[in-house]
């Protein structure tokens, strides 16, 4: 039941988006080319943000690159 502390959890790392150009779903309102999002949880296809909403949303990987 981890999504009911999401929003209270450690970041695990920081992810920038590069592209909000989905084939399928909307995401360009909910997420900023070039912005920085903290990630609260992550599987092998979505990472878990907080996103423009300011609530937890998941996202598919492709839309981000990893902050080193």
């Amino acid at each position: 039941m981890i999504h009911l502390d999401w929003e209270t959890r450690p970041v695990i790392k920081q992810i920038k988006c590069v592209h909000t150009n989905a084939k399928k779903f909307i995401v360009n309102q909910k997420l900023t080319p070039g912005k920085i999002y903290d990630v609260k949880n992550e599987t092998d296809e979505f990472y878990f943000i907080v996103d423009n909403s300011n609530r937890i949303g998941g996202f598919l990987k492709e839309y981000f690159k990893e902050i080193s």
